[in-house]
């Protein structure tokens, strides 16, 4: 038998275990598995994949919880970090991502303002502590986000502000996003008790009085956060063009928060942009 043919044989050997492979997550998952198009994927890289799925299920459903320091073997080499001279820290906190990676645990963070030194602690005093998933399959990461355990609601306001409402607002394209907004009681300059699609109606309907709109500045952020009220500020200039005419609109906004306490998170209920009639 020459190798051509013997691989041949492997191969089909493999596509009908794959088929059962699927079968098998389709009645006992509900796994759905669409056509790829123009594009053959090796039956012995789909078996891979389909027997960590099915593994993955397998282990999920067990639903075993370790400590993370039980996870990680309990390590002894890493210091109090009161322990550890600012000097040292950097190299400390490397030492002891690079830790955690070799258990395929990552931990993440969106603020730019944690210092190394406070993920240090965070991780030794906390994150050892955490209750998570005990799987282990191949390639697999555990992820764990920083801004989760303690948010930076000053950087967290400021990117939604700007990001995700003032640009909305001041660009071209329509607004049609609204994750970190209320669904009702809406106020945007004088129009007060507007819903979540009033909101955006009005704001969309500015929008098409020009045939393009340029952001050149959002400048001069200041956020303040207080126990029920947080608000972002600050000034803007926009570039407006009608046919062959250009204006700059300019001036001040303000975009106002509210705190939603059963859920821990802010939402915009406000939004003030001068020199702008809406």
């Amino acid at each position: 038998m020459n190798n051509e043919f013997e691989n041949s044989l492997n191969n089909n050997d493999l596509k009908d275990e794959n088929n059962f492979l699927k079968m098998k997550l389709m009645l006992e998952n509900g796994a759905i598995f669409g056509k790829v198009e123009n594009k053959s994927i090796p039956p012995e890289i789909e078996h891979e994949f389909l027997k960590n799925i099915i593994e993955f299920e397998k282990q999920y459903n067990e639903e075993k919880t370790i400590r993370v320091f039980d996870k990680i073997e309990k390590p002894v080499n890493f210091k109090p970090v009161a322990e550890i001279p600012d000097e040292a820290i950097d190299k400390a906190w490397e030492e002891l991502s690079n830790y955690l990676e070799g258990y395929r645990i990552n931990l993440y963070v969106c603020s730019p303002n944690v210092s190394n030194k406070e993920l240090y602690r965070f991780v030794t005093e906390e994150l050892f502590e955490e209750e998570m998933i005990d799987m282990d399959i191949p390639g697999m990461m555990h992820e764990f986000t920083y801004d989760e355990f303690h948010p930076d609601w000053n950087y967290e306001n400021t990117l939604a502000a700007t990001e995700e409402c003032m640009k909305y607002i001041l660009q071209k394209e329509p607004m049609e996003w609204t994750h970190h907004f209320r669904k009702n009681n809406l106020q945007l300059n004088q129009h007060s008790s507007l819903t979540e699609e009033e909101f955006l109606i009005i704001v969309n309907m500015f929008k098409l009085a020009y045939d393009d709109l340029v952001i050149k500045e959002l400048n001069d952020l200041k956020c303040i956060v207080n126990p029920e009220e947080s608000w972002v500020s600050g000034t803007y200039s926009v570039m407006a063009f009608s046919g062959k005419e250009s204006c700059m609109l300019s001036g001040k906004w303000k975009v106002v928060f509210e705190r939603n306490d059963s859920f821990g998170y802010w939402y915009i209920n406000n939004v003030q942009v001068e020199g702008i009639n809406f």
